[in-house]
């Protein structure tokens, strides 16, 4: 009877690890997500000042970062860059360097 209960709990702790060994996996796939970088919308700033801290943020012509700065005054928000979380951190720093509202997600 012991050995059949020693038994089973060598199984329980086999399920364990495969369960850890699972949650790891889900992990390791959530950080090789894309990250979105995204700016919401404020009465504070005015588009101006949105448009080129865009363009100071990504490095791009004046006309994406005025579609962007539309889509977040139209939208309430927009993905501003997808990649690498690195990416979307510097990004947002930039952004922030004016205190625009933010989030990165992924």
């Amino acid at each position: 009877m012991t050995l059949f209960a020693h038994h089973k709990s060598v199984e329980v702790l086999c399920a364990d690890a495969d369960e850890l060994t699972k949650t790891e996996e889900q992990v390791e796939e959530k950080i090789d997500a894309p990250w979105r970088l995204f700016l919401f919308d404020d009465d504070i700033h005015t588009f101006d000042e949105v448009i080129e801290q865009i363009m100071k943020a990504k490095g791009c012509s004046y006309s994406v970062a005025q579609d962007l700065t539309f889509q977040v005054h139209n939208n309430g928000k927009a993905i501003i860059h997808e990649g690498e979380f690195l990416d979307c951190l510097k990004m947002e720093g930039v952004l922030k360097e004016i205190q625009l509202v933010t989030e990165i997600r992924g």
